[in-house]
């Protein structure tokens, strides 16, 4: 397994991490996801282990905290072995303050999630979206006391805009208080988006990307190809909770990847998950599964490298024009230098 520098911090995490959104299932929402129980989770944490994967990412939204929970059982005995991200933010109650990056709130969620996690400490706590009406130095703060107090290693941002999280980094220099080392945000061969200006920020800023639903929402796992049955959760104009994507933006991908796979004995995720591996600033992928099976297919995506040209054509497959001004920016390159991305 290979390990990268967790953005501008001593911190080493594999380029895999799983996902752990499929444990539990106790909603309507997070069913579709999956239902993973403790029994299979143990498995699934073990096989991870054992592969050199030991970062496992969950937030406290998940199946309103059941994925902590049934994480936290799963890595009981291993936890010196593991590095565990959570998230906050997103609502998980009824009340007024039950939601948001408040003092007041982080605190008591940061409590919570250390409880059904059935640990003391966080190793990378990530605030899952921007919270605008909370003061972003009372967020800081607070999320500061929370490392110094040791129950926080690391902090990151998740679904943040390009200036909110410029604001934040720009904050915590000024007040000296812990800055945001990674950032967890949507990323895939049918997603470039974060490409554009968030890849930028983050090269300037040595703030390293975790990416999430790298298979675009199921698009990208070699099950819909050309003439076949795209509806459903994965379909390739809308899927459930997903951005949409072309049905020719999508195929003319798909082809691509199908023609790699064949070049290189491997299956169309996998080579999806590794041209991610090599793009800049990404240093981890969060790959998910629903049984043992599939997460053992997500491993093999590492191990093994595209060649400058298979990835060339990828990147020639996925192009999208940048919106402005990043394609305006594009003429003055000279002096306003792009990632050699798009």
């Amino acid at each position: 397994m290979d390990y990268r520098q967790f953005g501008r911090s001593g911190l080493k995490v594999p380029v895999l991490s799983l996902g752990t959104g499929t444990f539990g299932g106790s909603n309507e929402f997070f069913q579709r996801w999956g239902r993973t129980d403790v029994a299979e989770a143990s498995r699934m944490v073990d096989l991870c282990l054992d592969a050199g994967v030991n970062f496992f990412d969950t937030a406290d939204i998940y199946s309103q905290g059941a994925s902590e929970e049934i994480l936290g059982q799963a890595l009981k005995g291993k936890r010196d072995r593991a590095l565990i991200s959570t998230k906050a933010t997103f609502p998980m109650g009824e009340g007024p303050n039950d939601k948001g990056s408040s003092r007041y709130h982080l605190v008591r969620a940061c409590e919570a999630s250390l409880k059904r996690l059935g640990t003391d400490h966080i190793d990378v706590y990530f605030m899952h979206g921007f919270d605008a009406l909370t003061p972003v130095d009372e967020t800081l703060r607070a999320l500061d006391d929370l490392v110094r107090a040791g129950k926080i290693g690391y902090i990151g941002a998740s679904n943040f805009s390009g200036w909110q999280l410029m604001k934040a980094l720009g904050t915590s220099e000024r007040y000296g208080l812990a800055r945001y080392v990674a950032y967890q945000g949507y990323y895939s061969l049918v997603g470039r988006h974060y490409e554009w200006e968030l890849m930028p920020l983050g090269l300037d800023q040595g703030v390293a990307l975790m990416v999430w639903s790298p298979l675009g929402w199921g698009r990208l796992t070699g099950k819909i190809r050309r003439g076949a049955n795209t509806s459903g959760r994965i379909a390739a104009g809308g899927a459930e909770g997903g951005p949409p994507v072309s049905d020719e933006a999508l195929f003319r991908v798909v082809d691509v990847l199908d023609e790699l796979a064949a070049e290189t004995g491997r299956s169309v995720a996998q080579v999806a998950l590794n041209w991610l591996l090599s793009r800049p600033t990404v240093a981890n992928i969060v790959i998910g599964a629903r049984n043992e099976e599939q997460l053992k297919q997500n491993l093999g995506a590492v191990g093994w490298s595209l060649d400058p040209a298979q990835i060339a054509r990828l990147d020639a497959a996925s192009h999208e024009t940048p919106i402005y001004p990043y394609w305006h920016q594009k003429g003055f390159d000279e002096r306003n230098p792009k990632p050699t991305t798009w």
